[in-house]
């Protein structure tokens, strides 16, 4: 495969709809799992009485995972199809990993969506639908998974179908652009190949929808944004940020600032997969180092970019907000916390500007005393420290946000506006 054709994929769903059944599934079916792995899962997974799950743990390799029976971490695997490398994001479904859902899937260029056939769409299908289009993914594959529970009936997959066109209608997803497959990851039925058991579907398998996906086009032609995602001290080098490009290109050479801790230098070398590379370019995941910066001048939440335009670092910022779940009602004077890239800030919200309708965007009402669930405004908001953020138009990719309190995700938005420092 060329270094081209790389998509990043977002696996999205309800909690046991069976997202990582998929991956393992998608992982063996491409030859990225050797058959001895999936039998030493199989061992494993009957020694402790969950017979069925090995797939799942070719993903959750964590032995916390294995005990609890749950993703926890947003875990990186790779897979080819004749057309793109692939790497999967596999996004937790549990509520209190909506957060790793945020970061995760603001880092995936197109997803697959698993409603389970039986269950349906269930309250994170909603909301995890509802991120994806407001972090900006654009095309999503459903799988209308666990078609073996009700027996491959078709009845059953149409109503799913039906489903969750509506959600995508309530959420602007143009479902002309949504291809729907009847699938079984545990027992493999149109994955990679067509199904003796759903002789009334004719649509494509799972690999051949991947397939089909657009070219995800990289944003080279913006400038460098790189928000960072941990720092690094290296024996030999130095202090190594890491982090993944979301726009511009990155060079050897380069003089880089980053914001808003307002410290820069030359990049003096920049790293991917443990290689020593001369450039970086939009959703390569790279370590690189910058002359005379310390471990201490930089943290996670900086983003690095050009120093002669170093990123935006927001005094306030307006934006668009859709408040998903809030036990009460929203009004100006609340202080959430904003998870931005990677980023978390408590921010805020000064003055909620106007209310509109969420499907048709037109203004409802203008200054409204507060907002509540399910709906959408314009607000304006003042970070408590600062943070570097854009406007959506300018750069999608570091221009979304979500907001979480109360160990939940209430409300997703976009920067319209940014007043600077």
């Amino acid at each position: 495969m060329s270094d081209e054709r790389h998509q990043n994929l977002a696996v999205i769903g309800h909690v046991d709809h069976g997202k990582s059944t998929m991956v393992g599934r998608l992982l063996y079916e491409t030859g990225s799992v050797p058959e001895h792995v999936i039998e030493q899962h199989k061992e494993e997974a009957e020694e402790k009485g969950k017979g069925g799950f090995e797939f799942a743990y070719v993903m959750d390799n964590l032995a916390e995972e294995r005990e609890r029976g749950v993703t926890i971490d947003i875990a990186h695997q790779e897979f080819s199809t004749d057309e793109y490398d692939f790497t999967i994001v596999d996004c937790p479904g549990h509520r209190d990993f909506v957060k790793n859902m945020i970061t995760g899937a603001s880092q995936a260029d197109n997803a697959v969506l698993v409603v389970a056939a039986d269950d349906g769409v269930a309250p994170q299908t909603r909301e995890h639908v509802f991120l994806s289009r407001t972090l900006g993914i654009d095309e999503l594959i459903v799988a209308v998974n666990k078609m073996d529970i009700v027996d491959y009936d078709e009845s059953k997959y149409n109503q799913v179908v039906s489903d969750v066109k509506d959600l995508f209608g309530q959420v602007g997803f143009d479902t002309e652009d949504a291809s729907f497959i009847a699938t079984s990851a545990f027992e493999g039925d149109n994955v990679a190949e067509q199904s003796d058991n759903t002789p009334w579907y004719d649509g494509p398998t799972l690999l051949e929808a991947l397939n089909d996906l657009p070219e995800p086009s990289p944003p080279t032609d913006t400038d460098l944004r790189l928000p960072i995602q941990d720092v690094y001290t290296i024996s030999g080098i130095g202090t190594v940020p890491v982090g993944r490009i979301e726009t511009g290109v990155m060079n050897t050479g380069d003089n880089v600032s980053f914001q808003p801790s307002d410290v820069g230098g030359e990049v003096k070398t920049i790293e991917m997969h443990h290689e020593e590379v001369p450039k970086a370019e939009p959703g390569d995941n790279v370590g690189f180092n910058v002359r005379g910066i310390g471990k201490d001048d930089i943290r996670r939440g900086d983003v690095c970019g050009p120093a002669d335009d170093p990123p935006t670092v927001a005094e306030t910022f307006t934006a668009q907000v859709v408040v998903m779940q809030h036990p009460s009602v929203i009004t100006a004077g609340y202080t959430p916390v904003f998870h931005a890239h990677t980023a978390q800030v408590a921010c805020t919200i000064e003055s909620i500007d106007k209310k509109m309708d969420p499907s048709s965007g037109e203004t409802q009402e203008e200054n409204p005393d507060f907002i509540q669930s399910g709906d959408a405004a314009v607000v304006t908001v003042r970070p408590q420290k600062p943070l570097s953020i854009e406007p959506s138009s300018e750069i999608p990719e570091l221009g979304s946000f979500a907001v979480r309190d109360m160990g939940q995700t209430i409300a997703a938005g976009k920067v319209l506006d940014v007043n600077e420092a």
